[in-house]
């Protein structure tokens, strides 16, 4: 269906040859937009097509940056990275806020010669402008421009259009659909399939009745029953005939043939469901009341997990709980805490800002280092790996981050030149930057195939000081990672211990189902007692195969 074609078709005419897929629902948050829009881009990209994708929000904020995450947690972008394995810049996330800020700009700027500046034509333009520019943009290695970009909110011409609804848990019930579809067709929006989420597969009688009073066909009603995994869902769709509908509606070059990119998919998601060795990973956290704040983090160790075929267990502790103070007020906090820690296979100390929690991140990394634990920090994990290093085997009792004792007499980690503390939104070190190794032994560096260099993503506003880093090194903390300068330190290594990693950068960004992230599995690995065996057989370029012992 070709919505408004009148007012943007010509708009649209330079742009013949992009489709666009629009993902909407209803008001209930966590209906599975995102994870059915990941889904449709992947069966999409398995016909041989370069896909894109845009998420549009209607917060006023520039960025997700100075966010708390229990204030606000999108999981969409990183799920059409995953299930896309592509890359998408923060030009993919369109907020009111950035739409606004660039038109002021424009006037300012003298843009409008004078004119009125409004909502209409000016802000919808701006829209609409920058949709079909980002479209456009290359995702993939490769370098090609996409075909197709699945959008999720906002409606215009050229496009198809997804209507996900909630069908009422028990007894299925078609009125809240009909009536969120009539809102819909009010707005002069008309879906041309509508994704009915629900526990247990769609009734007949259900999936007929929503089709005649939303006048679609019953081939446009498409069933999202809950099922065992989000793998399944690609080939959930795949099955009700969404590709030949996407085929005929928009006129696709598409041939009907097996696909390899679905069948390597069936695979997992069939292995998922057979796993039968567990593995369990303490994640030691200040968000842990919130798993979605971790869900990058959660992501990248169910990859890893899988890939050596275990069922993961992941034990959330507030750091907070292990420290003293919890034993004085919370006593069975501060042990059930501690219970979970030292029943784990491993420990991970994912990022975060500011100072609760801290001292009880540093007491399990401690903890870590001393029982030889397998432990994995990232970005503060890190810092904090260094800092108690710095403690309790340098002994240099004060040893901080100056993001909490700027009086310290030991700052091993310091503000790094970008960082202005008078303004929080865009000072922090971002992006896509290259890591180089300065050992030919590293664990990390085997684990990413013996590569010099690795180019991974970085989000911070701290650094370990690099005027100490000799002190570390005698004792055995190696900084096996530097950047292209050798100013910063990228990723630690601790001697003589079975895997004691700490990386400045997020690898779970760039985390795969079928590929995962060197540094988590090399966590995975050795949580499962297999990290040395697997070192032995030698893992050139292997993190994506399924590992067998």
């Amino acid at each position: 269906l070709v919505v408004s074609v009148s007012c943007t078709l010509h708009q649209l005419s330079s742009h013949a040859a992009m489709k666009y897929i629009l993902v909407t629902g209803g008001v209930i948050s966590g209906i599975g937009k995102g994870i059915i829009a990941s889904s449709v881009g992947t069966i999409l990209k398995s016909c041989g097509l370069h896909v894109t994708a845009i998420k549009i929000d209607p917060y006023i904020n520039i960025d997700a940056g100075t966010f708390s995450p229990y204030e606000h947690v999108d999981l969409d972008l990183g799920n059409y990275e995953r299930f896309l394995d592509i890359r998408l810049t923060k030009d993919n996330n369109l907020t009111t806020g950035k739409i606004y800020q660039s038109v002021i700009n424009k006037e300012r700027r003298g843009d409008y010669l004078g004119k009125t500046v409004q909502v209409v034509p000016h802000i919808t333009d701006a829209i609409q402008e920058w949709v079909m520019r980002q479209a456009r943009i290359s995702v993939d290695d490769d370098g090609v421009e996409p075909q197709v970009c699945v959008i999720e909110v906002i409606c215009w011409s050229r496009l198809i259009l997804f209507y996900c609804e909630r069908i009422t848990t028990g007894e299925q019930k078609t009125k809240p659909t009909q009536n969120s579809v009539r809102e819909l067709r009010g707005l002069g929006l008309s879906p041309d399939l509508i994704m009915c989420r629900c526990s247990t597969p769609l009734e007949t009688a259900v999936k007929e009745k929503i089709s005649m009073f939303c006048h679609v066909e019953p081939t446009q009603v498409i069933c999202v029953h809950d099922v065992s995994s989000v793998y399944r869902v690609p080939l959930l769709l795949e099955n009700q005939g969404v590709v030949s509908y996407f085929c005929q509606r928009l006129n696709l070059p598409v041939e009907m043939r097996p696909r390899k990119m679905l069948t390597k998919w069936k695979e997992m998601a069939d292995r998922s469901d057979r796993l039968l060795e567990h593995v369990s990973i303490a994640l030691v956290g200040k968000y842990t009341k919130l798993s979605d704040s971790y869900t990058s983090v959660i992501k990248a160790l169910e990859h890893s997990a899988l890939a050596i075929n275990h069922k993961l267990e992941v034990k959330y502790i507030d750091s907070a709980d292990l420290e003293s103070t919890t034993l004085q007020d919370e006593p069975v906090k501060y042990h059930e805490a501690w219970q979970k820690l030292c029943s784990s296979h491993g420990v991970l100390v994912p990022g975060g800002f500011g100072v609760r929690g801290t001292e009880g991140k540093m007491q399990a990394i401690s903890w870590a280092r001393k029982q030889n634990k397998p432990f994995l920090g990232v970005c503060l994990g890190m810092q904090l790996a260094v800092c108690e290093f710095a403690r309790n085997v340098l002994g240099w009792e004060d040893a901080n981050s100056t993001e909490f004792n700027p009086e310290s007499k030991h700052p091993v980690v310091i503000d790094m030149p970008e960082h202005n503390p008078g303004q929080m939104g865009g000072t922090m070190r971002l992006g896509k930057r290259r890591t180089i190794f300065k050992s030919n032994t590293s664990v990390l560096r085997k684990l990413y195939g013996d590569l010099e260099y690795v180019e991974e993503r970085h989000r911070h506003r701290f650094e370990v000081n690099p005027e100490l880093k000799h002190h570390f090194e005698k004792k055995g903390l190696q900084f096996v990672g530097q950047d292209e300068e050798g100013e910063r330190m990228e990723v630690i290594e601790l001697e003589g211990h079975g895997y004691f990693v700490g990386v400045q950068y997020h690898p779970e960004f760039t985390s795969r189902p079928i590929k995962p992230s060197p540094p988590y599995f090399g966590l995975l690995l050795a949580a499962a007692g297999k990290l040395q065996s697997y070192l032995a057989k030698g893992c050139l370029g292997k993190c994506c195969q399924p590992f067998h012992a």
